[in-house]
């Protein structure tokens, strides 16, 4: 009997009765990370995580090599994933789950990276580690051991645009661009970690925790695509450039509006911290016009 194959979200639920049934036919990656502690987040899987997780960094496993202009987490090298991945114990069509502590803001750029690599099998757990703790479930310390799995890249369900086209697009005004930080961050305040505070002329604003409920999970779809709708207009969704810091976030808002059945976003890995590296680039401050 084939298994349901979840492409957005999972519930707690709905994994611990996969894992059940099915305990192989599903790899699940922890993802915690902090910005400001970067081992922090591996420390924590090692105390207590999900059975059988693996653990993915940001910077070392997620991103690529910075040189100093293409933003604070670039996008890692495709072969260099799949290789990780595979070694991992990723096979071909197996169905992966994210999750992190952190409202799936880091566990999100695991999923969009997946449909980069061409693998749709790919889901957020709703809620995070703090849904399954709720539900009761265990955890475990350690690391499990490693069987390396059969992974290859496929043609990109996900697609980039890059700092050119966004350039561009200042003049064109083909795309709309919406930013996933903090409102007082996209007007240009409290910048504490990139070069200047502001944002890419014409950007929009959704920051990426507004996706959230009061619980911490993702709102509904009908809840999601109202809110984008709102923001979009008349605009179609494959139209839509979504950026944010350094590539993460965005990723957020990009599973938001596939939840919502808006279809086709790309994304801007440089994002705000690429744009900024470069002075002569026009910088926006205050809300949006």
């Amino acid at each position: 009997m084939p298994h349901t194959r979840y492409t957005t979200l999972i519930s707690a639920a709905n994994l611990a009765d996969r894992l059940d049934a099915a305990p192989g036919s599903v790899l699940i990656f922890d993802c915690r990370f902090d910005l400001a502690a970067p081992e922090s987040g591996e420390a924590d899987y090692t105390a207590g995580h999900l059975p059988g997780a693996h653990y993915l960094h940001l910077d070392r496993d997620l991103s690529g090599t910075k040189n100093g202009t293409n933003g604070r987490h670039p996008l890692p090298d495709r072969a260099a994933l799949v290789a990780t991945l595979a070694a991992f114990g990723l096979n071909d069509g197996q169905q992966v789950v994210a999750y992190d502590a952190q409202g799936g803001m880091y566990a999100a750029r695991l999923w969009w990276l997946l449909r980069w690599l061409g693998h749709d099998s790919a889901a957020l757990l709703d809620g995070g580690l703090q849904a399954w703790k709720a539900a009761g479930k265990p955890l475990e310390a350690g690391a499990p051991a490693k069987t390396p799995g059969n992974f290859k890249a496929a043609a990109p369900l996900a697609v980039t645009v890059d700092v050119q086209a966004v350039e561009r697009n200042l003049t064109t005004r083909d795309h709309v661009l919406i930013d996933a930080r903090a409102n007082d961050r996209y007007r240009g305040e409290n910048e504490t970690i990139d070069r200047v505070g502001g944002h890419i002329p014409g950007a929009m604003n959704h920051f990426f925790k507004d996706n959230l409920n009061a619980e911490g999970r993702f709102k509904t779809a009908h809840e999601l695509r109202d809110a984008y709708g709102a923001l979009l207009g008349a605009t179609p969704p494959d139209r839509v450039v979504l950026q944010c810091g350094s590539g993460v976030t965005a990723c957020h808002n990009a599973l938001a509006m596939e939840i919502a059945g808006l279809h086709g976003a790309a994304l801007y890995p440089g994002s705000w911290s690429e744009w900024s590296a470069n002075p002569s680039r026009p910088v926006a401050t205050g809300p949006a016009a």
